[in-house]
């Protein structure tokens, strides 16, 4: 099984900058316990687990049909490929105006059938920032940051099982189960969900509604100091109006500069209840 150090493709919010940590925490868990990935947005976590421990079951929410992309890895290899021959003469990094900016719209919407903008979008557009249509990409400034060689997804989600469903409904599947051991990722409040699947469901109520999962669990959680989770739970159980979710559990922080005046904080969080 090929050891992937990030997705094959991008994704907003993937936990490549956790892979060390998750690796070593994850010694701390059962080599065939059942690991439910119950928001699996790129697989990252769920390859991860695979790879370290091949005996594992190994359950991938792909409810952003993450998949359906790598499926269609070749067509996108093929569009790139042609930007790649329009933009040779566009300086590295650079915006792409003119007749140049013309040929590589042109090019997208000659395509037939799926299209993944979001792989595409981030070879002409200013780096981490995504579309998720052809009218994202009318309406914003382009930049020439075409990936010079072609994406590879050959047995990245090998051996894992893949469903699509509710995080919900796949929690209470396998909650009252021994040996399983949670994997939550969902996105981060009070940052952009723009180019996940369902992106107004995302409320304060709903990131809340998470923590649920984490009674009485064997869980890895991750979340950001700009969502200041930890610290409402904090606050809550000092008050006195509940329990803490992430009693007894580890933290690990890692820092992230986005800017030279803007940094935060990821956060990996993890609890062995067995």
């Amino acid at each position: 099984m090929k050891n992937y150090t990030t997705a094959p493709l991008p994704f907003q919010g993937q936990k490549r900058r956790f892979k060390n940590e998750f690796k070593a925490a994850l010694n701390e868990f059962s080599n065939n316990a059942t690991y439910v990935d119950l928001f699996g947005g790129s697989g990252f976590l769920s390859h991860t687990v695979k790879q370290h421990y091949p005996d594992a079951k190994v359950i991938y929410n792909d409810y952003d049909n993450y998949s359906h992309r790598l499926e269609n890895v070749d067509k996108t290899n093929a569009i790139i490929t042609d930007l790649r021959k329009i933009l040779k003469e566009v300086p590295n990094e650079k915006r792409i105006t003119g007749t140049y900016r013309d040929q590589v719209l042109n090019r997208i919407k000659k395509e037939s059938g799926f299209i993944d903008y979001i792989t595409i979008s981030s070879s002409i557009m200013f780096s981490m920032n995504y579309a998720s249509c052809i009218e994202d990409l009318e309406k914003d400034s382009l930049y020439n940051n075409v990936k010079q060689s072609n994406y590879n997804a050959d047995g990245y989600l090998e051996g894992v099982n893949r469903v699509q469903k509710d995080y919900r409904d796949l929690f209470s599947e396998y909650k009252n189960k021994a040996n399983v051991v949670f994997l939550l990722d969902p996105p981060y409040l009070s940052t952009d969900v723009s180019t996940y699947y369902k992106k107004d469901y995302w409320k304060l109520a709903d990131y809340l509604n998470v923590l649920k999962c984490l009674e009485d669990t064997s869980y890895f959680y991750f979340t950001s100091n700009k969502s200041q989770i930890i610290e409402l739970c904090d606050w809550m159980e000092t008050s006195g109006y509940c329990r803490n979710p992430f009693d007894g559990s580890t933290t690990i922080v890692k820092g992230t500069q986005l800017t030279k005046n803007a940094r935060y904080n990821d956060i990996m969080m993890y609890k062995n209840n067995e």
